[in-house]
């Protein structure tokens, strides 16, 4: 069963990533590196298999989300920087992406789209990170109200 729309929950949301993906230019070099030295050896080989505007997005949330919560951890972060990986698994370009925010799980690709969350967790765990990025990669945990906000 699909999640709710969130077309009508966070429409500026999802806008400002609609026009953000549009282009394919890769992180800057500094965002990179900030990202790399966050996130363990098999973390990063994740991150990388991420679309160029994926890594981007993820980023920009990262440093929302560790600037909401200077406690956050190194794991906390990672699952920031990780929270979108397992889209990776739907094969979905941006278009697609809208196309399964308006129409829910109607294919197989949209529904990996969907759930996202529990692929992405399962590929973090297969890694070795740690329990805490594992639980914000699945949307749960103590530090998830602070990225959700980011």
């Amino acid at each position: 069963m699909s999640r709710p729309l969130h077309v009508l929950t966070k429409p500026h949301h999802l806008a400002a990533r609609f026009f953000t993906s549009l282009s394919p230019a890769p992180p800057r070099v500094e965002d990179e590196v900030w990202a790399e030295d966050r996130l363990l050896a098999g973390e990063v080989r994740l991150w990388r298999r991420m679309s160029n505007q994926d890594r981007r997005h993820s980023v920009a949330v990262a440093r929302r989300f560790a600037d909401a919560r200077p406690e956050a951890t190194r794991a906390e972060v990672a699952g920031a920087l990780l929270h979108d990986v397992g889209k990776i698994e739907c094969g979905l370009g941006t278009f697609g992406r809208v196309a399964a925010t308006l129409v829910g799980g109607r294919t197989e690709r949209f529904r990996r789209y969907h759930d996202h969350e529990r692929i992405g967790a399962e590929l973090a765990a297969s890694v070795g990170s740690d329990p805490a990025t594992v639980e914000l990669v699945a949307e749960r945990g103590p530090a998830y109200d602070a990225l959700e906000q980011s």
